[in-house]
């Protein structure tokens, strides 16, 4: 049980976490940091948060903070973060990319206070609105460098992610951000690539939407993803995410050149490999 928690940001993944931590009596109380006072009066109202504070107070005040907050935001306010704390203080994030951020914090004198985390979870949605009750239940969460932190941080970090029935993994943040890119980030690209093509064809066939079904809707769901977020992810982990991409172009001129040659046999054989992803989603 904490007596005060912070949470910086109070959006999707910060506010399901918050709610996760009152739901299982970790949390006396929750503090909200976030840029604008809107943010904030939304998680009060919605019960996420507690109390809000500019982020020195509410640091000064908690025995555990957490950040989940874009990426490139998330390297100058951990270290503003790990400024102020004292040994007595545990620090974790949220964030989709790793190198960047460790590599930042990895001779700052509190770096042993920080647990570099990554909940495997997340929706379209953003704000506190998007938060939701039992959001990490049989989801994977990523903890990296864990022998850079001290064992009493790590271990309580993992015990609460595990009681949220998350599965733990343990990654250097290299390996992290390459896995990344194949399994979370390309997803999003295509979407926002195919959402982008299907709006240029909608300017001349208005009637585009109405045929629109279920297939559709769940490959481009991620479109509607937050570019804030999602912007400084793309270029943090640019070099994986460039590769991964050529690798997807790769395979669309498969299917564009079998189809240009009217190739059958090859264009099933492509598709009948991409089956095999049953392997990894049932």
């Amino acid at each position: 049980m904490f007596n005060n928690v912070t949470i910086v940001g109070v959006g999707l993944i910060s506010g399901s976490f918050a709610l996760a931590l009152k739901d299982k009596g970790y949390a006396k109380k929750i503090i909200g940091v976030s840029r604008t006072k809107a943010s904030t009066d939304k998680a009060i109202e919605l019960g996420i948060i507690d109390e809000a504070l500019p982020l020195e107070e509410a640091v000064r005040q908690s025995d555990f903070i957490y950040v989940a907050i874009p990426v490139d935001a998330t390297i100058p306010v951990m270290k503003q973060i790990m400024n102020l704390v004292t040994d007595k203080q545990i620090i974790a994030d949220a964030g989709s990319t790793k190198f960047v951020l460790c590599n930042s914090l990895a001779d700052h004198p509190m770096r042993k206070r920080f647990v570099a985390t990554h909940p495997m979870w997340g929706t379209e949605y953003s704000g506190p609105e998007a938060a939701v009750r039992g959001a990490f239940k049989d989801r994977s969460c990523v903890i990296c460098e864990k022998e850079k932190s001290d064992e009493d941080a790590v271990s309580l970090v993992e015990k609460i992610y595990k009681s949220l029935g998350m599965h733990i993994a343990y990654m250097d943040p290299e390996n992290h951000d390459i896995h990344a890119a194949y399994v979370s980030h390309i997803s999003h690209i295509t979407s926002f690539a195919l959402a982008n093509t299907v709006l240029e064809k909608e300017k001349e066939e208005d009637a585009i939407f109405e045929l629109a079904g279920g297939g559709f809707e769940s490959t481009v769901r991620l479109a509607k993803s937050s570019p804030a977020m999602w912007a400084p992810i793309f270029m943090q982990n640019k070099e994986n995410v460039l590769d991964v991409l050529n690798e997807h172009i790769s395979q669309l001129r498969k299917f564009k050149s079998c189809l240009e040659k009217e190739n059958y046999e090859y264009l099933v054989e492509l598709m009948e490999n991409a089956n095999k992803i049953t392997r990894i989603i049932k």
